[in-house]
């Protein structure tokens, strides 16, 4: 597949992206330019100028989601061998995260393309902005679900079921906005999804810690990416969309907490069913006063600052894997 576009509509856009450039005519004045697109990042500077669009359709310049999607994995990895995973299942496991994310933002690109170009965040993206064709953003995502079939020739018939029924799950995300007000559910099933195939390729079995530990993923993640909703609240009420941010209104840092709470709950009880070893609770520790600094920063008026929540979230990534490792690996 060879990438194109138009480089003229690519620099026009880049350049209306720029927070000293172009605005939404009814932004408010001093308001932060909430897009998602910047122009002077690594894929402007590196990456040849047509495939820039390729690359920001899977969101490779925002690989945060990306993280967000392996680390829980990568965890459950550890916990399922109980200590440190193959390499084989390493690469695996993190190809298919980084191939998974991006089929998934693909796909939400795709539906979402005359929708986007209404909402603040997302009206530079490339299929909105005209950067990228629907058949050239078609074609690529068919290239990558092929990279998937090959990886799951290296799993066993169990993950590969596993990974056919995530498939709709991943498709019909994108469509929950237009009448749940329940995405991010959908949204945090789908990409924790990877927890239970790293058990059910590793043990052949799913044990309800595994399920436990991917619940309180699939919470955390209604938590942190209802934070990341109310930046688009105006334009999703204005667009008749659902979300979350939208259901919990002005009692959003009661809801978010609530799911915060209970995915500490359910982490330490699922740590305590599969014998974690004391260093796990120490870091679990850790992650719920992650969870409470997130809380008290939280501001319904302040929707730049979710943007830095947001991101805060790798952190509880990376103190989830180290929790695994704490707990499984031998002193």
């Amino acid at each position: 597949m060879t990438p194109s576009s138009s480089e003229s509509t690519h620099e026009a856009a880049a350049g209306a992206a720029d927070p000293a450039g172009e605005r939404r005519a009814d932004a408010a004045p001093g308001a932060p330019d909430l897009s998602d697109m910047r122009p002077d990042d690594w894929v402007e500077r590196w990456l040849p100028r047509s495939w820039g669009p390729y690359a920001r359709l899977c969101r490779l310049d925002r690989p945060v989601g990306t993280w967000l999607t392996l680390l829980p994995c990568l965890a459950a990895l550890a916990q399922a061998a109980d200590g440190w995973p193959t390499l084989l299942r390493l690469f695996i496991f993190s190809l298919g995260a980084l191939l998974m994310r991006g089929i998934g933002c693909c796909f939400n690109d795709i539906f979402d393309r005359d929708i986007d170009k209404k909402v603040e965040r997302t009206r530079f993206r490339p299929l909105t902005s005209g950067q990228l064709t629907l058949k050239n953003a078609l074609w690529f995502v068919l290239g990558q679900l092929v990279v998937c079939a090959v990886l799951l020739l290296a799993l066993n018939e169990y993950s590969r079921w596993l990974a056919l029924a995530l498939m709709p799950i991943v498709i019909v995300y994108p469509l929950c906005k237009r009448f749940t007000y329940w995405p991010q559910v959908v949204l945090g099933i789908g990409f924790n999804w990877g927890m239970l195939m790293a058990w059910s390729d590793t043990q052949n079995s799913v044990p309800p810690a595994a399920v436990a530990m991917w619940l309180g993923a699939v919470l955390w993640q209604v938590g942190y990416d209802s934070i990341y909703a109310y930046v688009d609240v105006r334009d999703d009420r204005q667009l008749g969309l659902h979300s979350t941010a939208l259901r919990f209104a002005d009692k959003g840092k009661i809801w978010i907490s609530g799911f915060y709470i209970a995915t500490v709950a359910l982490w330490v009880s699922a740590g305590a069913a599969m014998h974690m070893a004391w260093p796990y609770y120490v870091v679990m520790a850790a992650i719920a006063a992650h969870f409470t600094w997130q809380m008290r920063v939280f501001d319904l008026a302040r929707p730049e600052r979710n943007f830095m929540l947001f991101r805060s979230n790798m952190a509880i990534g990376v103190l989830l894997l180290l929790a695994a490792l704490a707990g499984t690996l031998p002193g």
